[in-house]
């Protein structure tokens, strides 16, 4: 009887985390840094107004600056290669998981934020209305884009 042999498994290359100035250049590690930048402005938008809505605009902070402090954390461990020294599976794992569910934070970030923005409207002292209701509507601009790019982010490491 001959014996069969069995074809070996195809198996795909694994995919190269870019480390030093490729993080800025390469999909989807590029878009640490823009949303490092409007997060950032989101936090500081919202700093700038006088936070009426404490429940609301507190939630914001909190994702904004901890979402800014973690990104900026991955950014760092990209620029410098620290993840080399680790499984690529986990890697992109703990990447995915993080993009992901910063993007869901984000997303209730955003609309409470618009929430702020639609009371503020409403709701804040005639004299410092105006000015309020343009840094809650920038702020909220800014956090509905920062989502998206989370959302991409996401998306991006899981095709990648």
């Amino acid at each position: 009887m001959a014996s069969k042999e069995l074809p070996l498994p195809v198996t795909q290359p694994e995919p190269d985390i870019p480390s030093g100035a490729k993080v800025f250049r390469t999909v989807p590690y590029a878009f640490i840094l823009p949303e490092l930048i409007l997060g950032c402005w989101v936090w500081i938008l919202v700093a700038a107004t006088t936070v009426y809505f404490s429940m609301l605009q507190g939630w914001v902070m909190y994702v904004s600056m901890s979402s800014f402090i973690f990104s900026l954390t991955f950014l760092l461990c990209y620029v410098f290669g620290f993840h080399k020294h680790n499984l690529l599976f986990w890697v992109l794992l703990s990447d995915s998981l993080y993009h992901g569910a910063t993007a869901i934070f984000y997303m209730s970030a955003a609309v409470l934020q618009a929430n702020a923005t639609i009371r503020s409207e409403t709701e804040v002292p005639d004299n410092s209305r105006p000015l309020f209701y343009q840094l809650n509507a920038a702020a909220s601009f800014f956090a509905f884009i920062t989502t998206l790019l989370y959302i991409l982010h996401a998306f991006s490491i899981y095709y990648h």
